[in-house]
């Protein structure tokens, strides 16, 4: 993406003070884009509107958690009070949360993996689409090719139902938003070197797994190499973009073809 190809437009980007969310924030920023950096920790979305503004680049920071509504409300109408309009809505904010058999999943454990990954997406379209009706846009969620290619992750049951449920909304809301303007498309990371697996808790996990046997290097691409951020970053900018015009309802893999293999 050029300097300025996304002109003067409002994007907002959930999870935008670290990984995925980071890269496309820099990303569409560098594209012309106006960033509201949307999320939990402040110090993080600090650190990410300094880099956007040596970039030559603006934003601003939205503190709020994607799965409390009102919090979310607020951040939006502040984002609109300040820009008067909102293009571009990448829908990132997620936790892989804890990965454990069924019968050992607690319910807690569930509901925040729910709550934080599927109900946080619905927030944030829940709030935004009605300020794009006015100008219609692109909407981009970051799914995982877990849950929608590939189910072979131990213990990931929340986790997956979350990501299968969020291609589902990108696929209905296709055709809902479709008359007003407004794109909406999926991107299905693979691994991605990226510090989400960190705040994974995985328990009993020879309990839940198949034994399964790949060939080596289990990513044809890259011979093993997970991708980078700016592999996912560079797909949202291109879905952000007016040079993806007649995509909607679509999920785009980013994973080297490892999902290919599972």
């Amino acid at each position: 993406m050029t300097p300025g190809e996304l002109g003067r437009e409002t994007a907002l980007v959930t999870g935008g003070g670290s990984g995925i969310g980071k890269g496309a924030a820099l990303k569409l920023a560098s594209g012309g884009a106006f960033v509201g950096l949307l999320g939990r920790t402040e110090d993080e979305l600090e650190e990410t509107l300094t880099e956007i503004r040596k970039l030559g680049g603006d934003g601003m920071v939205l503190v709020a958690d994607v799965s409390d509504a009102r919090s979310m409300q607020a951040a939006v109408e502040q984002l609109i009070v300040a820009r008067k309009g909102l293009q571009i809505v990448v829908a990132n904010a997620g936790i892989n949360g804890t990965w454990a058999p069924i019968d050992d999943l607690k319910p807690e454990e569930f509901d925040k993996t729910i709550a934080i990954n599927l109900r946080g997406t619905y927030l944030t379209l829940h709030h935004a689409v009605p300020h794009m009706k006015k100008s219609g846009g692109s909407i981009i969620v970051v799914s995982s090719i877990n849950g929608t290619r590939t189910f072979t992750s131990p213990g990931a049951t929340a986790y997956s139902a979350t990501k299968a449920a969020q291609l589902a909304m990108v696929q209905q809301l296709a055709l809902e938003l479709g008359r007003h303007g407004i794109r909406i498309n999926a991107v299905c990371p693979g691994a991605i070197d990226t510090e989400i697996d960190d705040n994974t808790r995985v328990r009993n996990k020879r309990q839940a797994e198949v034994p399964v046997s790949f060939p080596e290097g289990d990513i044809p691409l890259t011979g093993g190499e997970a991708g980078t951020v700016e592999d996912v970053a560079e797909v949202i900018a291109f879905l952000a973009s007016d040079a993806s015009r007649h995509v909607t309802g679509t999920p785009i893999w980013v994973d080297g073809g490892q999902s290919l293999l599972r």
